[in-house]
C-alpha cells in the first residue's frame, strides 16, 4: 500500500493569541479564597512570561463568587505593562458599571447554549440573558471598551447531555451584532472529541470569520489538545488557557480544569507556532500558581518541565 502524502497541518500559522483565564476561571472554582495580593503575585509571573491577554477577575455579587469579592482592589493594583490587556467579566449593567469605576479596558459576557446551565449558572434563561447584555455591550463598547463574549456548553451540557451547535450559531450572532469583537466557544465540560469539534468549529466558521472565534477548552477527559488541534487546523488563531490546568465550573460537576496554558504552548512551539511566551517563565508562573492555591495542579507540562528528546 503506497500511503498519500497528508495535507494535516498545511497552513499552520506564525503566531497563535493565547488568552490566560487562570486568575479569574481559575481561582473562581478554588475552596479556599486567595488574597489579592496573592493574585497580584500570580498575575505579575504570568505577565513576566509574555502572556499579553488576561482575564484576571469578575463582577459578579460577592455573595455568589466570594472568591472575586475584591475586584475594584485588586484592578486598583494590576502591574501596568504595555502591550499587556486585562479583563473582566460583567454579569450585568451593575457589574458593567463597576468596571467601568474600576477602569478595566476590557470586558465579557457570558452565557451558556444550555437553558438548563444557563439558569443554575445565572438564574436566567438564555433569553433573559441576552436581553440583558443590550444594557452591557452597547454602553461598554461606547465608553471605549472591548466587549468579548462566552459561549459555554457548546459541545455538551451536564443536565440536558447534547446540545445543538446551531443554538450557539444564532446567540453567537447576536453577540457579535451587538458589538462583541470575538466569542469564545466553550466545551465547559470536556467531553468534547476532535470529530465532533470539527463539525462544531467548521459549522461556526462557514459563518463568521476565524478571528470573531476563539476556543475555550476543558480538558475532563484529556481531549482538549486534540480538539485545539481541529480548531487550529480550520483556521481558529485564539485559544483560551489556564496555568497549570487551573479551573473547572462549579455548576458542572465532575469538569476538571481548563486546557493548562504549558500544554498548549508546547504543543504549539513543538510545531513552530510562535506565542510571545517563555516557556521557562511560564512553568515559574505555575509554580506560582500552585503555591497560591496550597495544592498540586494537573497540567501535564506543569509537571513535566519543557524538555524534549531533542533538546
Amino acid at each position: 500500500m503506497t500511503l498519500k502524502p497528508s495535507s494535516l497541518f498545511s497552513a499552520l500559522p506564525d503566531q497563535v493569541s493565547v488568552y490566560e483565564v487562570s486568575p479569574r476561571d481559575g481561582l473562581q472554582n478554588e475552596a479556599v479564597t486567595v488574597p489579592v495580593t496573592a493574585k497580584v503575585r500570580l498575575i505579575e509571573a504570568l505577565v513576566a512570561s509574555g502572556i499579553r491577554r488576561l482575564e484576571v477577575t469578575s463582577f459578579v455579587s460577592p455573595k455568589w463568587v466570594p472568591q472575586l469579592a475584591d475586584a475594584e482592589q485588586l484592578c486598583r493594583i494590576l502591574p501596568r505593562v504595555e502591550g499587556v490587556s486585562y479583563s473582566a467579566l460583567v454579569p450585568n449593567r451593575t457589574g458593567l458599571d463597576r468596571a467601568l469605576t474600576a477602569e478595566v479596558p476590557e470586558v465579557a459576557v457570558f452565557l451558556s447554549v444550555s437553558e438548563t446551565h444557563n439558569r443554575k449558572n445565572v438564574n436566567r434563561s438564555t433569553e433573559q440573558s441576552l436581553a440583558g447584555f443590550e444594557e452591557v455591550v452597547g454602553p461598554a463598547v461606547a465608553a471605549g471598551l472591548r466587549v468579548r463574549g462566552y459561549l459555554s456548553t457548546l459541545w455538551g451540557c451536564p443536565y440536558e447531555g447534547a446540545i445543538d451547535p446551531r443554538r450557539g450559531v444564532e446567540i453567537t450572532r447576536r453577540l457579535l451584532k451587538m458589538g462583541c469583537y470575538q466569542v469564545s466557544l466553550g466545551d465547559t465540560i470536556g467531553v468534547g472529541t476532535p470529530r465532533q469539534t470539527q463539525e462544531i468549529v467548521s459549522m461556526f466558521l462557514s459563518e463568521f470569520a476565524a478571528p470573531s472565534l476563539a476556543l475555550h477548552l476543558h480538558d475532563t477527559r484529556g481531549t482538549a489538545l486534540a480538539n485545539m488541534l481541529v480548531g487550529l487546523e480550520l483556521g481558529v488563531r485564539t485559544f483560551d488557557a489556564s496555568v497549570g490546568g487551573l479551573g473547572g465550573c462549579p455548576y458542572a460537576p465532575g469538569a476538571a480544569g481548563n486546557l493548562a496554558t504549558e500544554d498548549l504552548v508546547y504543543t504549539l512551539h513543538g510545531m513552530g507556532i510562535g506565542t510571545g511566551i517563555d516557556p521557562e517563565k511560564l512553568l515559574e508562573a505555575g509554580r506560582v500558581a500552585a503555591a497560591v492555591v496550597g495544592r498540586e495542579l494537573p497540567g501535564k507540562v506543569h509537571k513535566a518541565g519543557f524538555r524534549s528528546l531533542r533538546q
